[in-house]
């Protein structure tokens, strides 16, 4: 059953749910990704999916995003569908995304831990459903080696994050209070000022002098790493078999309820594009970078490419425990109070897909629909 009540402490989480991670690449809630032909590709005699003209899909245009960026590009989402249109909107914002799922302008999506947590306790449980996993991983401490040599030095520097509140604001605030440190997690100011920082602009904000450091997810880290910068510490070593989720699959109660086939078709293409990613990386790595292209007109070098791509792991799996021990470091940084996540997962779809599959079913940690 969905949680009957979520309380959201301070304003500081207000700004999570109103400030855009980055601006969005266009007008609205996103762009339109380019339709490449193998993408838009119906099979001869395919039929619609729950009679669908479409199903709308987000997701951001970012390498932990990986599995939405190949399924896209290689198309299983148009062949899961058959008939039924897949069309794409790509996000830079959690909070534009949880806003256009809640609008309908979107029926299911690719999203990070934190927005979906937010989006969930704010709507007390009535929105959203996580179906599933994605991606573990891809995000680090980087930082000027001239300035920082270890991790006490640390202590007394400017280290950015992309957003007040977000997943990895959240981990850095989390990682300083058990070094024994103090921040105001509102302002940033205390022991370490952490400085929240567009994503775009994090490397400009390294090489110009005014931060020391980040933690960021892939590629930003390795966009600073081609500046000179050192990773300090890769976060999978904070978390029980280096694995934390990074990225979900959420969906809209009332598409899951309506269209509950749709549903799994997606995450059928979502566990094909996994098992075709895990068994062909330098090929699955050529595609999302393809796709990155096809949305935003840019492609990473092989410098940056590689290396963040090295260090994602995509995994069906949502590792719902680490979501809830996320929820925790949030109410210990003092922006989340009594996050009630009842019901934030329904992970039967999800396992009756894998079951089809001949692979292992996952766990909601207890926090599964009653």
């Amino acid at each position: 059953m969905p949680a009957t009540r979520s309380t959201l402490l301070r304003r500081g989480l207000a700004a999570v749910a109103a400030l855009p991670l980055l601006t969005l690449a266009a007008c609205g809630y996103g762009s339109e990704a380019k339709d490449e032909p193998a993408a838009q590709k119906v099979a001869a005699g395919a039929q619609k999916i729950d009679g669908l003209d479409s199903v709308k899909i987000g997701y951001f245009g970012n390498l932990t995003h990986g599995t939405a960026l190949v399924g896209v590009n290689k198309g299983y989402f148009q062949k899961a569908l058959g008939a039924t249109k897949a069309s794409y909107q790509v996000f830079n914002a959690g909070p534009s995304e949880i806003e256009a799922l809640n609008s309908g302008s979107i029926d299911i999506g690719w999203i990070g831990p934190s927005p979906a947590i937010n989006g969930y306790t704010k709507s007390a449980g009535k929105n959203l459903r996580i179906v599933g996993g994605s991606a573990s991983g891809g995000v680090k401490l980087v930082v000027n080696p001239a300035e920082i040599k270890s991790l006490k030095d640390v202590k007394g520097k400017r280290i950015a994050t992309p957003q007040l509140g977000n997943t990895q604001d959240v981990a850095l605030l989390n990682w300083i209070s058990e070094q024994g440190w103090k921040v105001d997690a509102e302002s940033g100011k205390g022991d370490v000022s952490v400085i929240r920082t567009d994503n775009k602009v994090t490397p400009d904000a390294y090489k110009s002098g005014s931060i020391d450091g980040a933690w960021v997810p892939e590629p930003t880290a390795s966009k600073l790493v081609a500046e000179g910068a050192k990773v300090l510490l890769d976060e999978s070593d904070l978390w029980p078999d280096k694995k934390f989720v990074i990225t979900n699959i959420i969906v809209s109660q009332k598409f899951l309820t309506e269209h509950p086939k749709a549903v799994e078709a997606v995450l059928k293409a979502s566990v094909d594009t996994n098992k075709y990613i895990n068994a062909n990386p330098d090929e699955a790595k050529a595609a999302a970078n393809a796709q990155l292209k096809a949305d935003s007109g840019k492609e990473l070098p092989a410098e940056i490419l590689d290396p963040a791509w090295k260090s994602i792991q995509f995994t069906n799996d949502p590792l719902a425990a680490t979501l809830n021990s996320e929820a925790e470091h949030a109410v210990k940084a003092g922006l989340l109070e009594d996050p009630l996540l009842d019901g934030i997962y329904d992970l039967a779809p999800l396992n009756k897909v894998l079951q089809a599959a001949g692979e292992p079913t996952v766990d909601d940690a207890g926090l599964g629909v009653k």
